[in-house]
Order: structure tokens, then sequence, then C-alpha cells
């Protein structure tokens, strides 16, 4: 197989705590850097979001100040257009897991919205799991797992050591306060045996199948991580 399936969010809000809608989306970075690995690595890629919704960038990473200035963001800007995968994604509920030889869940804050409670997301990660293929999840796209609790409250992921955006980066995103859960407490009432870095370090986690990757900054080493598993 040479295809990796890359999933990211549909969603282009999160409902916060009280109610209000705050933007949001897939972070760039969490999507170029592992893209440029494994398309650089000889790898086809495939998009599939929930329902097949062509993806939203969220703006926050686009801004200059996350991208090494204006030129670092206008770059990020030009590779995401040409990114012709983004336009045409496929539908999550779909897919064939077997076609793959790795499956990636792309970060933001999106996949609190829509992944963390999507019946078809839990299936691949299911099916995923079952079938030892390599699994990447980075940052916000580790709430992806929640969805495969199980109606008795057992977590095929429990047990597992892994990582995900912390409390500690959520604290210094300013949104700590105002979100209806963080990442890291679900995950670790589920079960899963989980670290953090310092914040904003990169930190990649590898047990069984499972690669995970903290924040923005681990994307690169993840997709890395996850190509030398394929080998």
């Amino acid at each position: 197989m040479s295809e990796i399936l890359m999933v990211i969010t549909g969603a282009d809000r999160l409902t916060m705590a009280d109610g209000t809608e705050h933007p949001t989306g897939y972070w760039a970075e969490e999507f170029l850097a592992p893209y440029r690995a494994f398309t650089e690595a000889g790898y086809q890629v495939s998009v599939a979001t929930p329902g097949g919704a062509a993806p939203t960038v969220d703006p926050a990473s686009l801004r200059p100040e996350v991208n090494g200035g204006p030129e670092g963001a206008a770059a990020v800007a030009v590779a995401l257009d040409a990114a012709a995968e983004l336009r045409r994604p496929l539908d999550l509920a779909g897919i064939d897991p077997s076609r793959y030889a790795a499956v990636f869940y792309v970060g933001g804050h999106g996949p609190m919205q829509d992944l963390a409670q999507n019946a078809d997301s839990a299936r691949l990660l299911r099916t995923t799991l079952d079938a030892g293929t390599p699994l990447g999840l980075v940052c916000h796209g580790v709430a992806a797992l929640l969805a495969t609790e199980e109606e008795d409250g057992t977590w095929p992921f429990a047990g597992y050591r892994l990582t995900g955006f912390s409390a500690a980066e959520e604290q210094q995103t300013g949104l700590a306060d105002g979100l209806p859960w963080l990442l890291q407490n679900r995950v670790v009432a589920l079960g899963a045996d989980y670290s953090a870095a310092e914040p904003w370090a990169p930190h990649v986690i590898v047990d069984r199948s499972l690669h995970t990757g903290q924040n923005p900054a681990s994307s690169a080493p993840l997709a890395e991580a996850l190509l030398k598993t394929i080998g």
C-alpha cells in the first residue's frame, strides 16, 4: 500500500461551555508538516472529513506570529492552496481503512466539536487499531479517540501511552476556562497513560501501533515516526 489517509475536522466553530461559538477548524502546521513528509516519502495522500465537507483552516494558525513572520504566513497560505486534496475530501462514512498504509488525524480545536463524537471516525479508529495499521494523531486530533468509548464505559485505548494538547498549553491559549472540557483530563479519565513535555516543545509517543504528538511543533517528528513504523 502506498497511500496514507489524513482525517481532518469538518467543523469551523467550537461551542464553548457558555454556549458561544469560537472560530476554529484544523491547524495549518498540523496538516502541512505531515503532508509534506508523506508526499516527499513517495506516498499518495487522501483527505477525509465528516460528510466529505471541505475543511476550514483555523484562522489563528495563519497568523504571522505563529509562522515566523509575514513571509512564513504567506508561504503557508500558498502551500495550503496548492494541496488539492483539501478541496476534494472523501466522506469518512465511506472509508475502507484496509487500503491505507497509515491513518493520520490532524489537530486544531475542530476535532473537539465533531470527531470526538463521530461514529464513522470511531469505526475507522477501531478497525485501524484492530488491524495493527499505524495510527497517528496530533494535538487536538487525539480528541477523536474519545468517540471510541463503548456504551459500557470500556475504551480500546485504555492503558496506551499517549500524549496530546496539554492542560498547561490550553491555559496558555487563554481558552481553557471557557472550553467545555480539556483533552488531557478526558483521556486520563478514560484510562490513558498520558504524558506531556514542557508547553509547546515537540513530544511524540509511540505505543504499539498508536503514534501521538502533543502540539503543533510535534507534527513533523510525529510524521517521521509514523513513516519509520511503516518502513
